[in-house]
């Protein structure tokens, strides 16, 4: 492995690029912070401001689609809306290069995550992803995928199956449940002309509640252009027949800027199925990485995918409920 690869980022590594970028010291403070992709790190410059450096995984994203990540926050920064855009550097970019690696650099800010237990929880971040997708709407991200099922779920399986993880028992069921998934949502799916740039992750983690500001949106690097139903099932406590008050409060908060399409609300546990196939060849693809079994302890084992396959199974259920 080279000695820039994305596994061996040290600070000994990217400080001195970080002050390129920057264009001033840093202090030797570098604390990673929790990323399950890219590789962040909580750092200091000399003057005493906290910076949040975020490199991002190689071969994932190409710079122009990293671009678009960065062009979005900033749109949504330019019309007020609660979010994290990066810097611009030295190079005039927001994204600047250790090696190989792409990183960009953020302002730490402060706040607590956010509770869905607080009050109106739901309607202040409808309200907030209508902003968004309000926003979202007025310019295309040409880079970045595009959310259907065959994108985002056909070719991930392909990548499964031909990874050698899945345990050869439960190969066959668990690709015969992976295509009847598939299938139906290439029937259901609303059109591509109908899509717009979407946070792509949109989720209790990914909002910080902010003293005097509310609700902010945080790590848009998921992106996609895709439907709007996408951002909204991974909000809910839990399937969308147990969820529907939050949300209907959900909706009357993203309906103050933006209608939403309520025929595509059928498709909350269906999205919710192909998150679970996309993370699967994820994590396949992945499973060698450095530390992967210690935050995945058991995964690949013939307990494991026999877990996985009830899994989906069982969601497939839930999806044959909320149709019928």
């Amino acid at each position: 492995m080279k000695k820039n690869g994305f596994d061996r980022l040290t600070p000994d590594f990217f400080l001195p690029y970080a002050e390129e970028a920057l264009q001033c010291s840093m202090t030797g403070m570098a604390s990673s912070m929790p990323s399950y992709v890219n590789r962040v790190f909580l750092c200091q410059a000399a003057s005493g401001d906290r910076l949040v450096l975020k490199f991002y995984r190689p071969d994932r994203w190409t710079p122009d689609a990293i671009r678009e990540e960065h062009d979005f926050l900033w749109d949504c920064e330019n019309e007020g809306i609660n979010t994290v855009p990066p810097y611009e550097l030295s190079n005039g970019d927001t994204l600047y290069f250790a090696g190989n690696i792409p990183f960009a650099v953020f302002p730490l800010k402060h706040g607590r995550n956010a509770e869905i237990e607080s009050e109106n929880f739901y309607q202040r971040a409808g309200a907030l992803l209508g902003r968004i997708h309000a926003c979202g709407m007025k310019r295309q991200a040409v880079h970045r995928q595009i959310f259907t099922p065959e994108q985002y779920a056909f070719r991930t399986m392909e990548r499964l199956f031909q990874s050698g993880a899945v345990h050869p028992r439960y190969e066959e069921p668990l690709m015969t449940v992976c295509e009847e998934l598939i299938d139906l949502a290439e029937q259901l799916f609303p059109p591509e002309d109908t899509f717009f740039r979407i946070h792509g992750d949109f989720h209790v983690g990914n909002l910080l509640e902010r003293p005097g500001e509310g609700l902010t949106a945080i790590d848009f690097d998921d992106m996609v252009h895709g439907p709007a139903v996408q951002d909204v099932w991974m909000l809910l406590p839990g399937s969308a027949e147990e969820s529907t008050a939050e949300l209907q409060e959900f909706l009357r908060g993203y309906e103050m800027f933006l209608e939403f399409p309520r025929e595509d609300l059928r498709l909350l546990e269906l999205l919710r199925a192909l998150r679970m196939m996309h993370f699967l060849s994820w994590c396949a693809i992945q499973r060698s990485d450095r530390n992967f079994q210690e935050l995945y302890p058991g995964w690949g084992s013939e307990m494991f995918w026999r877990k996985e396959l009830e899994d989906l199974l069982r969601q497939q259920q839930l999806i044959d409920q909320a149709l019928h």
